[in-house]
């Protein structure tokens, strides 16, 4: 899984005043947990873009005075008016832990159901998969070459190999719905059909 570096410092004084104090000078309060320890650092608020504004899913590489973290966003708010970070928490990684994080879907393969005028819909844009951060894939890629229209395609038909998806079997993730045009196109031709059998 792709990593982004955040670059920050860590806070002396937590409270609403400090916090406040940051945020006036461009900077995100933040927590890291998961450690022996909860860490309160801050860091730009640029240093975010590319981690927040993106459907990709990154690990964060925090660097803090000389020593470095591995962790995952846990969670971030944003001011209600300004729509600024606020405050963002992290959890860190550890190489024998395993991690459950939703990853985005890559529609893999044209469906000869689309082909034929269906519509592709997807249910699930995200999965939840369960992993050692090592094995934490970039997008879970889901072959769609096999669907005809009508068929929908399920978290069985999905191959885990590093990874588990943690979603029920009979959840589904996408589907090749009858299109309005493609259903008046058969009923025509089944009306043709039965007229030439009188």
């Amino acid at each position: 899984m792709q990593s982004i570096t955040i670059v920050g410092s860590q806070r002396e004084s937590v409270g609403k005043a400090a916090s406040k104090a940051l945020r006036n000078a461009g900077k995100v309060p933040c927590v890291l947990y998961g450690g022996n320890s909860t860490i309160h650092f801050s860091a730009d608020a640029l240093a975010f873009k590319k981690l927040i504004y993106t459907p990709n899913v990154y690990t964060a590489t925090i660097e803090l005075g000389g020593k470095t973290y591995n962790a995952i966003l846990q969670d971030i708010q944003f001011d209600p008016v300004t729509d600024n970070i606020i405050h963002v928490d992290f959890y860190e990684l550890h190489k024998d832990k395993e991690i459950t994080l939703a990853v985005p879907i890559q529609i893999v393969g044209t469906a000869p159901g689309v082909m034929a005028g269906g519509t592709l819909r997807i249910v699930n844009r995200k999965l939840k998969v369960k992993a050692l951060p090592e094995n934490l894939p970039d997008f879970v890629p889901v072959d769609i070459s096999w669907m005809e229209m009508g068929n929908r395609l399920y978290i069985t038909k999905i191959a885990q190999e590093k990874y588990k998806i943690m979603h029920p079997d009979n959840t589904v993730v996408c589907q090749v719905r009858v299109s309005r045009a493609a259903l008046k196109a058969a009923q025509e031709a089944a009306k043709a059909d039965g007229k030439k059998k009188k």
